[in-house]
């Protein structure tokens, strides 16, 4: 299982390359991506922090500093009570993917749009009758999240 984890919502930015984009999703090779829909509902709290912090260990420590930095600068800039986790999701799908739910769509990604170069066109409902090619994520359990993520750190020395 291959798993994409690029944007959903959003259109070209720096780290999507929309014709790539294209040949991976029209490849046939089996997707799952979790779209920042997903990750932006793991939010790296202060509470949450704490509780890596929790843990003990070098690693748990470094991770909560530097998601504390995050969380800091994500609340100035936007408002949000703490940092999304966008690889970590992808990770976390692969280590438990019953904690996240979607269904299989069609997805494209525009690679000639005036303003829309690189947005991601899912077809969550049908509509267009083109094949499935990717397993689509919407949901996942945060706090079932946050206690992987939290005992896997707890893991580390």
């Amino acid at each position: 299982m291959l798993v994409a984890a690029w944007i959903s919502e959003r259109v070209a930015e720096e780290n999507v390359d929309p014709e790539a984009a294209d040949v991976l999703l029209t490849s046939g090779v089996p997707l799952t991506m979790v779209p920042m829909d997903v990750t932006h509902q793991c939010l790296s709290t202060p509470a949450r922090l704490a509780a890596i912090r929790a843990v003990g260990g070098a690693c748990a420590k470094a991770a909560a500093d530097m998601l504390s930095y995050s969380e800091a600068f994500d609340l100035a800039k936007y408002g949000w009570p703490g940092a999304p986790l966008h690889d970590p999701c992808a990770v976390a799908y692969l280590l438990r993917p019953d904690l996240f739910s979607g269904r299989k769509v069609n997805v494209v990604v525009e690679t000639a749009g005036i303003f829309t170069t690189g947005m991601s066109v899912v077809d969550w409902w049908g509509v267009t009758n083109r094949p499935q090619n990717a397993m689509f994520l919407r949901e996942v359990d945060v706090e079932g999240f946050y206690a992987l993520l939290t005992e896997r750190l707890g893991r580390l020395p």
